[in-house]
């Protein structure tokens, strides 16, 4: 376990230390101090990816870090450096008196659910995961909230907008394990890639992923030479659009990028890559968001009024809990046509004319 070394707007670290921390994990998470007007104490966890990643982890904390600030309250985080570090991360917030933890991607589902069966009286919110382990379509515990996000639709988006923009007519997609939370943005790109050859009655196909657990996958989410050349391979078959979904192996396709000297543009995954990471400003054609910094600084809201709700949260372009990132620099790469017909497109799936499957779609 790491703690991080952010600091909060509103004042400064506090360092407090309890033996049931101690004892679970080696170090103390970190106290973020507040104005001091409320008691409430919401804290966070982060997968093995971080507070830094560029992407759930960071936007997930920046949420909780905006309620506490608006509620007048500290907040404590904790990050986790691997999958074994989750428990025990747990079981140190609950050990700090947290009323409120939020757990971030579904790696933590397993570990969430355990501390919150072990703990009735505190609230959990699980980013990115039903906490339905048995599948039987109930959260497996009262006192989890599960925030979640319909991302095919705005996948769906990302593959027209991809297919339009191709040159190839080749554009390809690759994730890191094939995770539900994975693969509906590597499904509602596909989608979308293909109603945009049948509308269109143009040829493009995408490679790298044929559904469910078939195609490209690292096998982890790490930015290393693996994801590197899974993203070469895909280039390889002469695509010039990737989709790399799973956190930073984002990276290892830029490298890939650069380093075929081919015109290959990006899309981006949760956050809007062009704001988060400015290396990426040049190849990034757009990117699909899902707006977790909003939702969960919504949900934390509530919870510090005392208006917990474990009603499941699932972002929809409807409700805009996701979305499609702006052009920016490819803006005149584009077609003159292509943001209307994106529109048009949007619409059609809010209003049900145009059907996006997805394990979250009603």
């Amino acid at each position: 376990m790491k703690n991080t070394m952010k600091k909060a707007a509103a004042g400064g670290v506090a360092a407090v230390l309890s033996a049931a921390a101690l004892a679970a994990c080696g170090e103390a998470p970190s106290e973020r101090a507040g104005e001091g007007k409320s008691d409430y104490l919401p804290c966070i966890v982060s997968d093995e990816g971080g507070f830094d990643d560029k992407s759930f982890n960071q936007l997930s904390y920046e949420g909780v870090k905006e309620a506490a600030d608006e509620l007048g309250s500290d907040f404590k985080d904790v990050e986790s450096n691997s999958p074994n570090d989750y428990t025990s991360n747990l079981e140190g917030l609950v050990g700090q008196g947290c009323d409120t933890i939020v757990t971030v991607g579904f790696a933590l589902s397993a570990a969430t659910i355990e501390s919150a069966k072990a703990n009735p009286e505190t609230e959990y919110v699980l980013i990115d995961d039903a906490a339905d382990a048995n599948f039987d379509g109930k959260t497996d515990a009262e006192n989890i909230k599960p925030i979640l996000y319909d991302t095919a639709q705005a996948a769906f988006l990302a593959g027209y907008a991809a297919a339009d923009y191709t040159k190839t007519g080749v554009v390809g997609t690759y994730g890191g394990q094939p995770f539900p939370t994975v693969t509906i943005f590597m499904d509602g790109f596909k989608q979308g890639v293909e109603y945009y050859a049948k509308t269109k009655k143009k040829d493009v196909k995408v490679v790298g992923y044929e559904g469910g657990e078939k195609g490209s996958f690292t096998g982890e989410f790490v930015a290393n030479e693996k994801a590197t050349n899974t993203a070469r391979q895909i280039i390889e078959q002469n695509a010039d659009v990737i989709l790399p979904v799973g956190g930073p192996i984002y990276q290892g396709a830029l490298t890939a990028i650069e380093d075929s000297g081919k015109e290959v543009a990006l899309i981006g995954v949760d956050a809007d890559f062009y704001e988060t990471d400015p290396k990426t400003q040049d190849v990034v054609l757009t990117s699909i968001l899902k707006n977790m910094k909003t939702s969960t600084t919504d949900v934390i809201l509530a919870a510090g009024e005392d208006k917990f709700d474990a009603t499941p949260y699932v972002g929809t372009l409807e409700n805009e809990g996701v979305g499609l990132a702006p052009f920016h620099n490819f803006e005149s790469k584009v077609s003159d046509t292509l943001p209307a017909e994106l529109e048009e497109v949007s619409a059609g799936i809010v209003d049900g004319s145009i059907k996006v499957n997805s394990y979250l779609a009603k």
